[in-house]
């Protein structure tokens, strides 16, 4: 068992879990969540999206067991249990409430060391870093950053797309679009939400919503002129960003595809952004751990300095991989 707890067993929480088991990064010494475990164990075993986990899955009393691991249990829903009581350094967030300073710092006043939020602050001044795996997680300071937030799935994909072009060629400014899979801030059938757009049925219509993924990026490179919004579409996960930048410097697509290949096979970004040579569709990236694919069929240049990069991720479990990976970093880092 590890000093790691995941707050939060929904859809992140889950492939969260399933993603450490996998890659053998961590057994959580504990999970926290609001619905019955036995409910819980169930949607572990048998997922919509990536289907049976192959390891028996079962509840008993307060402990959800999966195979030969055993993981204690704890209904939230009154109070936050007492993590330095058991021993827990590191909790994953992944309620997605989090977003402010107070709802993070709940975890460290029960005597956790670090918090991992799996959304982006509010603020710059609602977390003690932004940090993303490829593009800065080298800066976590373990002394001074016990609040740390690894933004969202759509600005992971982007920025490596940021990262590269940046690093190469410049960008002056841009605007980006992701084509995202619903989630369960939608409605399943029409009814009035807080969005107006958001009151009609996720799986019959495209959505057009905002994006805080351009907010999160300023928080990395505070000169990044970008913005963009989102269109929620029915599929059921896998979305792709497509960024249209005007760049610094004149180059070509062959040049950019180029660029690409080379950050993809080298660190800081090998394993966390890689590059597809083949005409993809969103079903084929499902499962993927990378949280950024590049999709180098689809780059476009016009007049030299007006750039188009699509890059695909699974919103779901590529992102889930990375939180658990960041999770593990962070452990060994302090």
């Amino acid at each position: 068992m590890q000093p790691v707890a995941i707050y939060g067993f929904g859809r992140i929480g889950r492939s969260t879990l399933k993603a450490a088991l996998k890659y053998n990064l961590f057994v959580p010494k504990a999970i926290g969540d609001i619905k019955d475990l036995g409910a819980l164990a169930q949607l572990f075993k048998a997922d919509s999206n990536y289907g049976i986990w192959p390891e028996p899955v079962s509840a008993k009393d307060s402990t959800l067991v999966i195979d030969d691991c055993q993981i204690q249990y704890f209904d939230v829903k009154n109070e936050v249990p007492d993590w330095g009581k058991l021993g827990v350094n590191l909790v994953i967030d992944c309620t997605g409430r989090a977003t402010t300073r107070p709802g993070a710092q709940v975890h460290l006043d029960h005597g956790a060391k670090y918090v991992l939020v799996s959304a982006a602050p509010k603020t710059l001044q609602d977390a003690d870093a932004v940090l993303l795996p490829g593009i800065n997680a080298d800066q976590f300071n373990p002394q001074t950053q016990h609040i740390v937030s690894m933004a969202s799935c759509t600005t992971n994909a982007l920025a490596s797309v940021v990262k590269v072009l940046r690093d190469n060629f410049g960008i002056k400014d841009g605007f980006f679009s992701t084509v995202h899979a619903y989630t369960n801030s939608q409605s399943l059938t029409d009814q009035p939400m807080k969005d107006v757009r958001d009151s009609w049925g996720a799986a019959e219509n495209i959505i057009p919503s905002s994006s805080g993924a351009a907010k999160a990026l300023v928080f990395i490179w505070p000169d990044l002129k970008v913005t963009g919004k989102a269109y929620r579409v029915p599929t059921r996960t896998g979305s792709i960003v497509e960024l249209n930048a005007n760049l610094n410097k004149s180059t070509t697509p062959d040049e950019i595809r180029q660029a690409f290949r080379e950050a993809a096979s080298k660190p800081p970004m090998k394993g966390i952004m890689d590059v597809l040579d083949e005409e993809w569709t969103s079903a084929r990236i499902v499962g993927d751990p990378h949280p950024s694919l590049i999709d180098l069929p689809l780059v476009q240049v016009l007049d030299g300095t007006l750039a188009s990069v699509a890059a695909w991720y699974d919103n779901e479990f590529g992102y889930s991989a990375t939180l658990a990976k960041m999770a593990e970093r962070m452990l060994k880092s302090a």
